[in-house]
């Protein structure tokens, strides 16, 4: 394989007048940043996690609430759901690369309670709160045909009532101990600020690239 032409990163910096004590506002901002720049899913992260024998997995979900923690929403029995279960501790990462920009989060995952997953259950599509009922997720399945089956008996078993939420499902919030922005620099120097918590504030530290 032929190494990819070398990129330079040259749209932005990062100084520590550019980030004010809260995290939260901070990620806000870049999100914003990332939807009017046309990102596509601007607010798409890695979930990264681990399981009971120590082995890694991570995969993209969408955020779905920022409040003192990052939200969002599964299958409880899934692959993630299951690591989470074992063990709360987890990363999330959000990369947009043609912002030259990522979001690092390394914190502890403790689920939703049932009256906000029920509500936020109530906001989706019902073709997508179907799809919760229907979908084993992580599971294997023999064929498409499987799938579609099993949303055709589940059209048909709330046909005319509203979809109430899964037992199996709803949401998580991850409380970070770290939040690092980063942004790319010329030369591979790029500018990395972490907030830190400490008590119950935040320390902010530069890292080196």
């Amino acid at each position: 394989m032929k190494p990819p032409a070398h990129t330079d990163y040259t749209r932005g910096r990062l100084d520590e007048a550019d980030v004010g004590d809260d995290p939260f506002v901070a990620v806000t901002r870049w999100l914003d940043d990332a939807a009017a720049a046309g990102v596509d899913e601007p607010t798409a992260m890695a979930v990264s996690t681990v399981d009971d024998a120590g082995r890694p997995s991570a995969r993209n979900v969408l955020l779905r609430g920022l409040d003192h923690g990052f939200v969002f929403y599964t299958n409880f029995t899934s692959h993630k759901g299951r690591d989470l279960a074992g063990n709360p501790n987890c990363a999330l990462l959000f990369s947009w690369l043609g912002l030259q920009r990522q979001i690092r989060v390394d914190g502890v995952a403790e689920r939703l309670d049932d009256a906000t997953c029920d509500d936020y259950f109530a906001s989706r599509p019902r073709g997508s709160q179907l799809g919760a009922w229907a979908s084993p997720q992580s599971e294997v399945i023999v064929s498409r045909d499987v799938l579609d089956d099993a949303v055709t008996e589940t059209e048909a078993r709330f046909a005319g009532a509203a979809v109430p939420r899964p037992p199996h499902w709803g949401g998580f919030r991850v409380i970070p101990a770290t939040i690092e922005l980063w942004q790319g620099r010329a030369d591979r120097l790029h500018d990395r600020l972490r907030y830190r918590r400490a008590g119950d504030g935040w320390v902010i530290e530069r890292l080196a690239p």
